[in-house]
């Protein structure tokens, strides 16, 4: 005779259920036994599996008294026991799961414990959302759904707080580090948590695995939680919000209260002592069970915490709320605020660099050199000063913003200067197509002043990155616009001194802005203490863009002009012309239209009114033509 089963439930479950359970197992009914649990433990029959249905109390004590009796364990989940269907991937159907704890291979699982209890598919101490609940809960939802978790969700984490732990693993080895929350699991239950290691977790490796949540940012955490809800995607590499930590036990120690539940239910105390015994009990799953996770157990213990908080300061500043953005440690501030300080001040080096980066750009410019522009971009210092502007803008720093401020009028005075002397001892009078270039300045140079202050910033507050500042300093190029002011000045030429400077201020506006929300996101400073300085200077970039952006429009309006007419084709009344090399020039009536006109044959006056008028209904409005004939013959 086969091996028995004993079929063991939990008083007061549903009768219905019960007598599924019956039905299902007429299949067995040779081998099968139905039994109360009292009656199974006193049993001295010899139980080769036990399929159990009942609530999660009933199912820890009977999960334990299999392990003592060495019977192989089945599960036949409740309705309602979502988190054990998707923890053991068992069927949903009464009768298929019957099938499987009766007929699938048992195989060696790891059992966990909490302070002494079996754990079934988790312990969550403190705040973890969402890496505590199922992904599958979220997977097929709607989008409009999903993204309204998102918002939620986002909205909770911003009210967590950290809690300082003390953690000491199987070696007794301590480490105390700052989080909201620890979620422990030794399966991989397609939670959250257990799908960002489920290349480590294996059913029967003997260890515990603690996902460790410490954001320092809600930003920080935004990323990983758009992924998990709104795409369902699950990230390759740890977010940086996260840590992990593999042993056969942990204990878990917590200065202050703090809820810890096991299974969503059950109440933990501190501290809280958790611990694996490997391979306890033979367990009777599906498939999809055992090929979830790791194919071979890991015997290594494993740790990744060295990027979470766990100094005195950071826990502190967390511990009250977490912040939108990154909050640096008071020793990267430091550092950034004395260079910063001192590239603030006007010194002999600074500009002894700015008038010989003048002196190449306005040459550069009058020999109309793009190469020798761009070694006076990366040669000139300004981009100091102006970064360290902001910083004194967001700390509200006095002291900073006046130095900054300073040195940048004191080297824009020099350069203008220095350029308009270069171009008084020059006798050339030609505007260079270099010069040219920054006389009309749009909404697309300010852009470019402000992706260009974000990265300066950035690239400031990394010093791994600082020789990035070189792109920089190119893509921005300050000095050559006041170069060409300098070049108007020493000229006599307002309109071309007023439209050069109005692009140094635009990128002046961009760079300030942009660097100081850079090193706000950063974490340089407070949101209430820099909110002031920044508001103040995006009225100034407002007030910039005005007439950017009619500089924009006439640009738009140009490019809309010349598209259109290119290549145009009009039919005349005995002979047909093209239009090309079309160029539009504003003017005081409209429009000024240079273009080359293609024709078959010699235009009278009426066709060349003719081709007047269409050209004019073309582009909307009276303009005056230029235009040079060439005949195809």
């Amino acid at each position: 005779m086969s091996e028995a089963i004993g079929f063991v439930f939990e008083t007061g479950i549903d009768e219905a259920i019960e007598a599924e359970i019956h039905e299902a197992a007429q299949a067995y009914e040779e081998r099968a036994r139905f039994l109360s649990e009292e009656s199974f433990l006193a049993s001295e029959e010899k139980f080769g599996r036990v399929v159990v249905c009942g609530r999660a109390a009933f199912l820890r004590r009977m999960m334990e008294r299999a392990r003592l009796k060495e019977s192989a364990l089945g599960i036949v989940a409740l309705p309602e026991q979502k988190e054990i269907v998707r923890t053991y991937a068992l069927p949903s159907r009464i009768t298929e799961a019957v099938r499987v704890a009766c007929e699938a291979q048992p195989c060696a699982a790891d059992m966990m414990y909490a302070n002494g209890t079996v754990v079934l598919h988790e312990a969550v101490i403190g705040d973890a959302p969402p890496i505590e609940h199922y992904s599958g809960t979220y997977r097929n939802r709607p989008l409009r759904e999903r993204i309204g978790l998102f918002w939620k969700t986002i909205r909770k984490v911003a009210r967590l707080h950290h809690k300082r732990f003390r953690i000491v693993d199987t070696e007794e080895r301590q480490t105390t580090l700052s989080a909201t929350g620890i979620v422990a699991l030794n399966y991989p239950n397609e939670t959250f948590a257990a799908k960002l290691l489920s290349t480590q977790i294996h059913p029967a490796d003997g260890k515990v695995t603690l996902v460790i949540l410490s954001p320092v940012s809600v930003m920080q955490y935004a990323g990983y939680l758009f992924r998990s809800f709104v795409t369902g995607s699950t990230p390759k590499k740890l977010p940086r919000a996260m840590g992990y930590m593999r042993a056969p036990s942990f204990r878990i120690e917590a200065d202050e209260t703090i809820e810890a539940t096991m299974d969503g239910e059950r109440a933990l105390s501190f501290p809280l002592e958790i611990e694996v015994k490997q391979k306890a009990l033979q367990l009777c799953l599906p498939d999809a069970f055992w090929e979830r996770g790791a194919q071979q157990p890991n015997e290594k213990n494993s740790i990744k915490i060295d990027h979470l908080p766990g100094d005195e300061e950071t826990t502190a500043y967390l511990q009250k709320h977490i912040p939108l953005f990154t909050h640096a440690s008071q020793q990267q501030y430091a550092s950034l605020f004395a260079n910063l300080r001192e590239e603030a001040a006007t010194s002999a080096t600074f500009m002894t660099l700015l008038i010989l980066a003048t002196l190449i750009a306005t040459l550069g410019l009058f020999i109309d050199s793009a190469s020798v522009i761009i070694g006076a971009m990366l040669l000139a210092p300004l981009m100091q000063p102006i970064v360290s502007l902001a910083m004194g803008l967001l700390r509200q720093d006095v002291s900073l913003q006046s130095s900054a401020a300073k040195t940048i009028a004191i080297g824009v005075a020099s350069v203008l200067f220095s350029a308009a002397f270069v171009t008084w001892l020059t006798p050339m009078h030609k505007l260079t197509a270099e010069m040219a270039g920054r006389l009309s300045p749009t909404l697309l140079d300010l852009f470019v002043a402000v992706v260009s202050g974000a990265a300066a910033a950035y690239a400031k507050s990394n010093e791994k990155i600082s020789s990035s500042l070189a792109g920089v300093a190119i893509a921005v190029a300050l000095v050559p616009p006041i170069a060409v002011a300098g070049i108007g000045l020493g000229w006599g030429d307002w309109s071309m001194f007023a439209s050069a400077f109005l692009l140094f201020v635009t990128n002046l506006a961009g760079i300030v802005l942009a660097a100081a929300v850079t090193f706000l996101v950063l974490g340089y400073a407070p949101l209430h203490i820099a909110r002031k300085g920044v508001v103040r200077w995006l009225l100034v970039v407002a007030l910039v863009a005005i007439p950017l952006y009619r500089s924009f429009a006439t640009m738009k309006a140009r490019t809309d002009i010349e598209a259109s007419l290119t290549n145009k084709t009009i039919a005349l009344r005995r002979h047909t012309v093209r239009l090309q090399k079309v160029h539009g020039f504003p003017n005081d009536n409209g429009w000024r239209i240079e273009t080359e006109i293609v024709s078959d044959g010699i235009l009278d006056k009426a066709e060349k009114r003719m081709l007047r008028e269409k050209i004019e209904t073309v582009i909307g409005k009276p303009c005056d033509i230029t235009a040079t004939f060439r005949y195809a013959l």
